[in-house]
């Protein structure tokens, strides 16, 4: 990383440090309380609903405070992120 653009890629990571790649981190901690995935370092599935939650939660909060300066690029991925997020999350809620 030079310093001058904080959108090199960390030192062993291959992911950009931007907006989107953020997004993405949340979305894939949401996607792993929701047992769409396993866990990183465990493998482990398991179902987590308040992590899932509060998780969608501050996408809706990034959303808010974001709007009127995204990308095109950005705005898609949230909406898309919160869109599917929201759906699993109803889904795996207890009725």
């Amino acid at each position: 990383m030079n310093g001058d653009d904080s959108r090199d890629a960390v030192v062993g990571v291959d992911m950009p440090a931007d907006f989107s790649t953020f997004l993405l981190s949340l979305g894939t901690t949401a996607m792993v309380a929701l047992a769409l995935a396993p866990h990183p370092e465990t493998q482990r599935v398991s179902v987590d609903l308040p992590l899932a939650r509060y998780n969608i939660e501050l996408l809706r909060i990034l959303r808010e405070k974001t709007r009127g300066n995204l990308t095109v690029e950005e705005e898609k991925v949230l909406e898309t992120l919160l869109y599917d997020l929201q759906l699993a999350y109803v889904r795996a809620a207890p009725r």
